[in-house]
């Protein structure tokens, strides 16, 4: 079984020494049976390639070596599993999976603690120059600010975070501000870049909008999910200190407080946050109240469709892309999202051509 359209993907392998990569293209593939290309907004996205296992084949995928496409300068996948499997009847088999580069930050804890007052944008500049960029040994050879765009991340916060995972750190701010991060490769440095979506949903008129909809015929298939079971909407936030002499404030994120039935409330220990000697007692309450805005939850609607892949009213990355805002509607079932924010692509691409399947979250 082998794929055959236009589609290549391209192989490099990947050495680096203490200020930069160097990346060497080692293969230029279109015979495999399939690929899944999953773009994510707000965590990282990943890719698998289902091909013949051959020595040739056996030879080029490697674990760490990257994988990239022809059509697609932002995203390259780093190998983390080859696995090979043989059938007498249906042949033998590579599946070669792994993430995008954005994975690497994975590979590093926030240390020593951080503290900041400023905007979202210099926050992640400085908590990414103390622990990957200008961080000695435990820099990532290469990397460095890219593009930063998007209002989001201007606005201002106060923070303190020790120790947290640094790329799961950095998509929980992501989805607080509705902004996003990726790692690309640009010749031998690699490039962080700050972005948010834009929107292209009917309740604006700055930007053509984008509309799936059964009445269209560009989405195919359609599933819906609304649950508030999760839901949170009031927090009790304690600070440092012990007993009575702790110290504590509440957050709720709407206009006036939520009552009775419409109230869901949550505890947020914040014990290991110190109040440090040139922070006021106000800044300080200001800072917990960041964290209990990070533990708020808003009811849950989530869809997932499929939609046109040769649709010829819109084009995926080049009318509208992963984290815009849209709108998505099923008629015959009465349902409208007027805005929605598509979070993650499934791109994939077998013997039956190309097919895209979305993911939307309510916005």
């Amino acid at each position: 079984m082998r794929f055959w359209g236009c589609m290549q993907i391209e192989i490099y392998g990947l050495s680096a020494n203490e200020k930069q990569i160097s990346v060497e293209l080692m293969a230029v593939c279109d015979s495999f049976s399939s690929l899944l290309w999953d773009v994510e907004f707000y965590q990282c996205g990943s890719f698998e390639v289902y091909i013949a296992a051959n020595p040739q084949n056996v030879e080029v995928f490697q674990l760490g070596r990257i994988v990239g496409r022809y059509d697609d300068s932002e995203h390259f996948g780093i190998i983390e599993s080859v696995k090979i499997e043989t059938d007498s009847e249906d042949g033998d088999y590579l599946t070669v999976s792994g993430r995008f580069l954005t994975c690497l930050l994975e590979r590093r804890i926030i240390y020593p603690s951080f503290s900041a007052n400023n905007t979202y944008e210099n926050v992640v500049r400085g908590v990414l120059s103390r622990n990957a960029i200008s961080a000695g040994v435990r820099n990532i050879p290469g990397l460095s600010m890219g593009t930063i765009s998007g209002m989001c991340w201007q606005g201002k916060t106060r923070l303190q975070v020790s120790y947290d995972n640094l790329m799961e750190w950095l998509y929980t701010i992501c989805e607080t501000i509705g902004g996003s991060i990726n790692i690309r490769i640009d010749g031998n440095t690699l490039k962080c870049d700050l972005f948010e979506g834009t929107n292209r949903s009917i309740l604006q008129s700055e930007n053509p909008h984008i509309v799936f909809s059964d009445s269209y015929n560009n989405l195919l298939s359609f599933s819906y999910a609304a649950d508030s079971s999760v839901q949170k909407n009031f927090a009790y936030i304690f600070g440092c200190g012990e007993g009575s002499a702790r110290k504590r404030t509440t957050y709720y994120y709407s206009d006036t407080e939520p009552t009775y039935l419409d109230r869901y409330e949550v505890y947020v220990d914040e014990r290991n946050t110190a109040q440090e000697e040139d922070v006021s007692d106000a800044e300080y309450l200001e800072l917990l109240k960041e964290s209990g805005a990070e533990n708020m939850i808003a009811p849950q609607t989530a869809s997932e469709s499929t939609i046109a892949a040769f649709s010829t009213q819109y084009q995926y990355n080049k009318d509208y892309f992963v984290g815009d805002y849209v709108t998505v509607e099923h008629k015959r079932f009465g349902l409208i999202q007027p805005k929605i924010q598509l979070i993650g692509m499934i791109e994939s691409f077998d013997q039956n051509g190309r097919s895209l399947t979305p993911t939307f979250k309510g916005a």
